[in-house]
């Protein structure tokens, strides 16, 4: 279908899409502190990831960006998606676990990656949907199905996280 057929229209999302990747071992994470100098989430825990470029598909862009953001590569699998409402733009944010991580750790522009417990996070500057995400994919196995989510500010500024049923 050509590009005039695709029903893009104001009141319809034009979505970016991101990755976000969190390998485990047993009850750790790899996840990124944010660079002192980064403008967003500076000195703040958070998954792996980034924008999927043009030509790329998800499964390249989220081992694209784990090598990159960290030196390692894993067995990636997607376990689910989150529609995030940033106003007229969204980001569509598909979400990957990865587990047998191979490689050294390295240090990116993006910040330094450490492996920590789960429950050692929650005490840590963080992103704000870390915990609510970590929770959800904490028992998940390769074959699970993907969960799909939603999230937007309230009128209050307090992040939602709905998850479809």
């Amino acid at each position: 279908m050509p590009q005039s057929d695709q029903g893009s229209t104001k009141d319809r999302y034009k979505l970016i899409p991101r990755t976000a990747i969190f390998v485990r071992r047993g009850d750790e994470y790899l996840l990124m502190k944010g660079a002192p100098t980064k403008r967003l989430w500076a000195g703040k825990y958070n998954g792996i990831g980034g924008h999927v470029e043009r030509g790329e598909d998800l499964l390249s862009s989220a081992r694209r960006e784990l090598l990159e953001e960290t030196g390692l590569t894993a067995d990636l699998w997607l376990c689910g998606t989150v529609l995030v409402d940033a106003g007229e733009t969204g980001i569509c944010l598909f979400l990957f676990c990865g587990e047998n991580a191979r490689g050294e750790i390295k240090a990116s522009e993006e910040g330094a990656a450490e492996w920590l417990k789960k429950d050692a996070v929650l005490h840590l500057p963080m992103v704000e949907d870390l915990p609510i995400l970590l929770e959800r994919i904490h028992n998940m196995q390769r074959g699970d199905l993907p969960f799909a989510a939603r999230s937007y500010y309230d009128a209050e500024d307090k992040l939602v996280v709905v998850f479809g049923k």
